[in-house]
């Protein structure tokens, strides 16, 4: 099936399960002497990049996030098929509907019937005999498997890629209505993966003991795109008519905002207003803050987020302090601050942790300071203060992410065909995942 083809459609194959693989990276020195070291030993590479088949639990065109900006980029240099949760529904039979987007990724999203739904058994054969059948059909032949979800493990184990990464982006066993297979899912995970990326500094911290690789990459920012809100002088038409002073969200809007921090704020300032933009999930609309001065105005597509930033006097970040918002790094930081804006935001540890330090973030957490926080934001030295986060955000890019994360995982990839070739003496070498596969998943150790 040629795979530049849009809305293709993978009927249901049965698979042949296989052992299950199991990897542990050991620590590593330089990524030069590693891979200098692998093209000695080993000059057996593909000739062509792995493709990157990605399995995610968030929707490829729900928020355009880190999942976006990362795998975008990794487009560039090879196939990248991400591949969605299901969605279930009138179906007669299990389908895979396949698109391209613009940047290149093919998204993949299982189509399943409504009475698979209640049954874990059934769904989990289901994606594996699609993503079998993906493989196939797209002749996927070298290939590196790319997590976001723990949980796909239960149909992916069987498969035996170049290289194993998990971009750990928060801590999915916090969120609401996490599934209660995830911590032990994410645990054969980290056993299994040569490479494990965090979001954050704080999720690093607390991952760092449980994995020989474990890399922190914090939320990152494609500046020229935000800076364009500092030129922007018209104003999108649904918040045309919205008074000023104007104090802006744009994010998820779920359990990690302080829905009692907001209403406090702008039941203190009246005449301020609240501008909310994103998506409303996992929690009842019906809980959200309902006043004159706080505007609800749904999701918006990523292109159109300066022009709405370019209209706010203050960025607001205000997440509520609990277990899902612990190790969160949001992007929406670096963005703001791109975007000319002042910021304001309740203490979590990665905004804390350089923004407050160094004085370009406003950090509050009561009703009282909150305000307090924002007032001083509207009286601050603009001039002054985007010299220094101009200066801040030189320093990183979500280009100069994927390089990082890419010659990484180029290592990860010479390494395993080491693996192969220090194997050699037999006939047909068997990779390090499949061995640890028959000695079974619980007993491979992590580390030396």
């Amino acid at each position: 099936m040629n795979s530049s083809k849009q809305g293709q459609q993978h009927q249901l194959q049965r698979g042949t399960e296989q052992a299950s693989p199991s990897m542990s990276a050991k620590a590593s020195p330089s990524i030069p002497h590693r891979l200098s070291q692998a093209s000695a030993v080993f000059s057996g590479l593909p000739s062509k990049a792995p493709d990157l088949i990605c399995l995610s639990h968030l929707r490829w065109d729900f928020v355009y996030q880190r999942p976006q900006h990362l795998l975008s980029r990794c487009a560039k240099e090879r196939r990248v098929f991400f591949v969605e949760e299901p969605i279930f529904g009138n179906e007669s039979v299990v389908w895979l509907d396949v698109s391209q987007r613009e940047d290149g990724v093919h998204v993949a999203v299982p189509r399943l019937p409504a009475t698979f739904r209640d049954n874990a058994a059934k769904v989990e054969s289901a994606q594996q005999s699609l993503i079998d059948q993906l493989i196939q059909d797209e002749g996927i032949d070298d290939y590196i498997l790319w997590y976001y979800t723990p949980m796909a493990m239960a149909f992916t184990r069987h498969l035996q890629p170049h290289a194993i990464v998990y971009d750990c982006m928060d801590e999915l066993s916090a969120f609401k209505n996490a599934p209660h297979a995830l911590k032990e899912r994410e645990a054969e995970l980290f056993r299994r993966a040569d490479l494990v990326f965090t979001g954050g500094q704080s999720l690093y911290e607390a991952k760092r003991s449980q994995h020989p690789r474990v890399y922190a990459f914090p939320s990152s920012i494609d500046t020229a795109h935000f800076k364009e809100a500092r030129d922007i002088a018209h104003d999108p038409v649904d918040q045309r008519e919205i008074p000023y002073p104007r104090m802006g969200y744009c994010g998820v809007i779920d359990e990690r905002l302080d829905l009692e921090l907001i209403d406090g704020a702008a039941e203190a300032r009246p005449r301020w207003q609240f501008v909310m933009i994103g998506p409303v999930v996992k929690i009842d609309p019906a809980t959200l803050p309902r006043r004159h001065n706080i505007h609800y105005l749904g999701g918006k597509n990523y292109k159109e987020l300066p022009a709405y930033l370019s209209g706010w006097d203050v960025g607001l970040m205000p997440f509520a302090r609990n277990e899902s918002t612990r190790f969160i790094s949001p992007t929406k930081t670096p963005e703001y601050l791109a975007a000319g804006k002042p910021v304001v935001s309740t203490s979590i540890r990665d905004v804390v942790r350089p923004y407050g330090q160094q004085q370009m973030v406003h950090i509050a957490d009561t009703v009282v300071d909150f305000v307090a926080a924002i007032e001083t934001a509207l009286r601050e030295d603009a001039s002054e203060r985007l010299t220094r986060v101009d200066a801040f955000l030189g320093q990183n890019s979500w280009n100069k992410t994927w390089a990082r994360m890419s010659a990484l995982i180029a290592e990860a990839v010479a390494m395993h065909h080491v693996e192969l070739q220090n194997m050699g003496a037999n006939s047909i070498a068997i990779p390090m995942r499949a061995r640890a596969a028959a000695a079974g998943a619980g007993s491979f150790a992590t580390g030396d």
